[in-house]
């Protein structure tokens, strides 16, 4: 649960090695690669179109007629089937968008008959003009003194011709844009783009058959496309090459053995200050969904801390407290054992399972704690009501409750901050910090309860703004320090507001719960004011309700889960952004 340590590795060789040295570096695949091309010059030129492979294999299988699948692969060329396909599907694009064009021009032409243009020279230099006209308006033309003509006419408008050299300047009418070709030209370009559109079809259809090798070398595609973008990455001056790159320091050794074998010269060193390496997670496979709910929204910097697994519990508990209602919980259980085989067949989808199965029984127990059962609560007497310790309707509580939490989530926060300067005094700046949360709880807590002095929190806070005022400018000048150090306690006002914002926990937790009490009651008059059928409108507002209820709680849940940790959260204890590490590293055989 940690950002894993990393090294900037330099390979120097000789040239004629480089694409083996690329490929073997593929396959050991922990490095992330960083571009030696001089500034300016497109680090993926030349890489090939095998990015879009995927979206080649789509067009494909996506086509109605499938031919039968070839198994032979010694006649199968998928850097050729790729490259046709992808003409194809710009080719069929380009047709389709051109026939559509022709066929509206054909149709709007349509009332004017058919006609076709001659040379101005042969006519005079005389044009004919284009009028589309209200029956209402004709009386317009009775002052023009060009040669005119109604051509057509319909229940709303009469289709006029004018003859003049130039366009008529008394006619207070807008003209129609007929374009340069005949109705029959335009109908001559119209077969040959739809015979076209049926030749690039069948040859669609005819590399359909090589679907089924394609998707399974879709893999080595991209391999290969991602081995000519390395490619392009390095710095060449013959007869030697360079290729530098980050790689994880547990891996060090390996890199140092390949290249001792392969007669390559390794440089490795640690990373500058002015250096900015990519962010590696290490996390347990149980805990790594958390990786992506953290990337959603940003990648901590390198020399940051990891907040992943801690984002991955937070999120759960938020998720709980708004969802609260076990009923629902059980929902979501079901929906994950219903996706649990689908989801088994990728890393990713394993990862995930273990979220959905984590979200489900949070949702559960919370629901269990707060007596919600899709918006029926219990007897006391039962065993299931004193299971209830929690009164969602107390909303002093309920309020004392979320601030808890969100305090407790920004003392958290601040503390990793704090860690992770650990031996420098700036790190006493976030301990400040979360002394003076942790002191503003303690005195809520004694104004609640007086079961408690008063200074313990009062201590706590003192302490935490002097921490503050101190430590917030550690490094400048003695008169910038304390200038930022009082400045610093400007943000008092807003650690207080990001504690209150944790109160939407209790407020759309208590919007779902009334929301699943008011279907129940409204199905319940429903059944008792209309006997005999009142039973099946009943059922129906409860399905209806209810489900309405559940997809807005879970969208609740999931962006105002996420907010609190990417907003209020990540604000305190995750300040700089970087770029996630990305592994030069096969998807598949070659």
């Amino acid at each position: 649960m940690s950002i894993v340590q990393l090294k900037k590795v330099t390979f120097l060789g000789p040239v004629e090695l480089k694409d083996r040295v690329i490929e073997d570096l593929q396959t050991l695949g922990c490095l992330h690669l960083i571009p030696l091309t001089a500034e300016g010059e497109p680090a993926n030129e030349g890489a090939g179109p095998s990015r879009q492979a995927r979206d080649a294999l789509m067009f494909l299988a996506s086509c109605k007629y499938q031919r039968r699948q070839a198994t032979d692969s010694s006649k199968f060329d998928p850097i050729a089937v790729e490259k046709r396909a992808l003409e194809l599907q710009k080719q069929l694009y380009d047709l389709q968008e051109e026939r559509d064009y022709l066929a509206q021009r054909l149709k709007n032409l349509e009332p004017w008959g058919e006609f076709a243009f001659t040379l101005l020279e042969d006519i005079g230099g005389l044009r004919f003009w284009f009028y589309v006209v209200p029956r209402r308006e004709m009386q317009v033309f009775e002052s023009v003194d060009l040669p005119w003509e109604i051509v057509n006419s319909d229940e709303r408008h009469h289709y006029v011709i004018v003859i003049s050299a130039e366009e008529p300047q008394d006619i207070p009418l807008d003209r129609t844009l007929t374009g340069w070709r005949s109705p029959y030209d335009l109908a001559k370009r119209l077969e040959e783009t739809e015979l076209a559109i049926e030749d690039a079809g069948a040859e669609r259809a005819s590399l359909t058959r090589w679907c089924g090798l394609f998707a399974r070398g879709l893999d080595g595609l991209e391999d290969h496309a991602a081995r000519q973008y390395a490619a392009h990455q390095t710095f060449d001056s013959a007869p030697l090459f360079a290729m530098q790159a980050w790689a994880p320091e547990a891996r060090i050794d390996e890199l140092q053995v390949y290249a001792d074998e392969e007669g390559l010269a390794l440089e490795v060193a640690d990373p500058a200050p002015e250096d900015v390496p990519p962010t590696l997670f290490e996390n347990p496979p149980r805990l790594r969904a958390g990786e992506d709910l953290v990337t959603f929204y940003q990648t901590p910097a390198y020399r940051l801390w990891d907040p992943s697994s801690v984002v991955f519990f937070s999120f759960a508990i938020f998720f709980a407290m708004i969802i609260s209602d076990a009923g629902y919980g059980l929902l979501i259980a079901g929906l994950t054992a219903w996706l649990w085989r689908g989801m088994g067949t990728s890393e990713k989808g394993r990862e995930w399972r273990v979220l959905l199965t984590t979200l489900s029984a949070a949702t559960i127990i919370y629901g269990v704690l707060v007596g919600g059962y899709f918006g029926v609560t219990p007897p006391e007497s039962s065993l299931l009501g004193g299971l209830k310790v929690i009164d969602p309707g107390d909303a002093g509580t309920m309020m004392a409750l979320s601030i808890a939490v969100g305090g407790g989530h920004l003392i958290l926060a601040t503390l990793m901050d704090a860690a992770r300067m650990r031996g420098s005094p700036a790190g006493l700046a976030p301990l400040g910090w979360a002394l003076v949360i942790a002191g503003g709880l303690l005195l809520g807590v004694r104004i609640m309860t007086e079961a408690m002095p008063v200074w313990p929190g009062q201590a706590a806070g003192v302490l935490g703004l002097i921490l503050i005022v101190l430590f917030s400018g550690y490094g400048a000048k003695p008169l910038q320090r304390t200038v930022k150090g009082v400045l610093a306690l400007t943000s008092l006002t807003k650690a207080f507001g990001d504690i209150l914002s944790y109160l939407r926990l209790f407020a759309l937790g208590l919007a779902s719960a009334s929301l699943a009490v008011a279907f129940n009651d409204m199905a319940a008059d429903i059944k008792s004011g209309f006997p005999g059928v009142g039973l099946l409108l009943a059922l129906l507002v409860l399905l209806v309700g209810h489900a309405l209820n559940f997809t807005l709680s879970l969208a609740s849940a999931v962006i105002h889960g996420m907010r609190l940790n990417v907003i209020e959260f990540f604000d305190w204890g995750v300040k700089e952004e970087g770029n996630l590490f990305r592994a030069f590293q096969r998807k598949g055989s070659k």
